[in-house]
């Protein structure tokens, strides 16, 4: 698992699963990572299904960031997990 998707492949992608333009896509894309920048940003928990949860809190003098990733991610990569669905 050494690829990487770039943020234009992720795009691409969701516009091929949609039958979308790519533009219309791509602009999704970045509508959305900037909401979840924002949320983060404005100290809000953001939990996206099947992937996990983003926050910040305070520790000291400084600000922590943290995922915390769903049952289904657990399971993908071995992890303790109930989860019983499809990966």
């Amino acid at each position: 698992m050494n690829s990487r998707i770039q943020k234009e492949d992720l795009g691409n992608r969701v516009a091929q699963r949609l039958g979308v333009d790519a533009e219309v896509a791509g602009r999704f894309v970045d509508a959305t990572l900037e909401e979840i920048y924002q949320a983060i940003k404005n100290g809000e928990c953001v939990s996206l299904r099947n992937l996990g949860t983003f926050y910040v809190r305070p520790e000291r003098a400084s600000w922590v960031f943290r995922f915390n990733p769903s049952p289904r991610l657990r399971k993908l990569f071995g992890w303790s997990s109930t989860y019983k669905g499809e990966l």
